[in-house]
């Protein structure tokens, strides 16, 4: 998502309340009161999840528009994009925050003129190198480099659909089978609208790689697709929809190459409008818990829909990233990158 989008989200929702039964329990600020952060708990199943005694801090700042955060075990590093600035960044234990990978989303053959150029959603594939989903090249693109030393050569996966360009991969995920799920909404793009005159599809898609490199449409029916995950059995697929009048997320089953029995995972229509974010990024863990930033923070939800609790940010939540033990939350939450030791 782009982070203008919540401003749009609260005039839309101005006239909307919303309620929760939640209660703050933890909260944390840093040294210079910039950042705060509470955890609501909705259902008792929450404490089996994080504990509570825990509290969010912040690893990374002074970025334009954190995303993407992917935790890399063998090298004990996050990366994660900063989308406005055309980079990626690493943050370790020992080091801190230091460049990655410049450029990251726009290496000349795409957008010249996009707020957001830089890459969105980072994953690995099957065989671990880093995939991209670059907005200002328009594609989803492997980098053909070493972890340890990247350079900026990339390999397109998927940047066209019947020819026709992709608006700017948002995010993506593989399956067990090394196929690739990708969102495209218009979020790259100079006006990140529907109307920017160098949109070339007539929709915001959801998109599947085959291994045989063929590009199948998935459903064109979300509004904003934007961040993406498969279920545990990759038999269902989770998509949210940032789109500040229909704030949802969405859930799919999956039948090979065609999705079925669509649904309403989970709406966040009506709630309240001092709240930052829109439903953006998400992870699932290895039982179907969902993490997904959304209006207000992350949301935490089983995997039928039903909202355990909510990571309550003041500042618009983008992604999060599982460490593989799933016992640390990564948060990439506009400026500033935090991490939540949960248990």
């Amino acid at each position: 998502m782009n982070k203008y989008l919540p401003i749009l989200a609260m005039l839309l929702m101005a006239a909307c309340t919303g309620q929760t039964d939640s209660t703050p329990e933890v909260s944390a600020k840093d040294s210079t009161n910039a950042f705060s952060a509470t955890i609501d708990r909705d259902d008792p199943a929450l404490d089996g999840i994080i504990t509570k005694d825990a509290k969010p801090e912040v690893i990374a700042e002074g970025l334009e528009w954190s995303e993407g955060p992917l935790w890399v075990e063998d090298q004990k590093m996050l990366l994660f994009s900063d989308v406005p600035v055309n980079t990626v960044y690493k943050w370790t234990e020992d080091s801190g925050k230091q460049v990655y990978l410049q450029p990251s989303g726009y290496t000349g053959t795409g957008l010249t003129n996009s707020k957001e150029p830089g890459s969105n959603g980072l994953t690995l594939d099957l065989k671990g190198s880093l995939v991209l989903c670059q907005h200002g090249n328009r594609q989803v693109a492997v980098m053909n480099a070493l972890l340890t030393n990247p350079q900026p050569v990339f390999q397109s996966l998927a940047s066209s659909f019947n020819g026709i360009k992709f608006n700017s991969p948002n995010d993506c995920v593989f399956n067990r089978a090394g196929e690739l799920f990708f969102t495209d909404p218009p979020y790259g793009l100079p006006q990140q609208s529907d109307e920017d005159s160098l949109k070339r599809l007539s929709f915001n898609g959801v998109f599947m790689v085959k291994k045989d490199s063929t590009i199948v449409l998935l459903t064109d029916t979300v509004t904003r697709p934007n961040g993406i995950a498969l279920f545990p059995g990759d038999k269902r697929l989770l998509v949210a929809s940032s789109d500040p009048k229909k704030p949802e997320w969405y859930v799919w089953d999956i039948d090979a190459d065609k999705l079925a029995n669509g649904k309403v995972f989970y709406s966040a229509i009506g709630y309240d409008s001092s709240w930052n974010g829109l439903p953006d990024g998400l992870k699932i863990d290895s039982k179907g818990n969902v993490f997904a930033s959304g209006p207000g923070g992350i949301y935490i939800f089983n995997n039928k829909g039903k909202k355990l609790g909510l990571i309550r940010l003041e500042n618009s939540a983008s992604n999060c990233a599982l460490s593989p033990d799933e016992k640390t939350l990564y948060i990439t939450n506009d400026m500033y990158v935090l991490r939540l030791k949960m248990r």
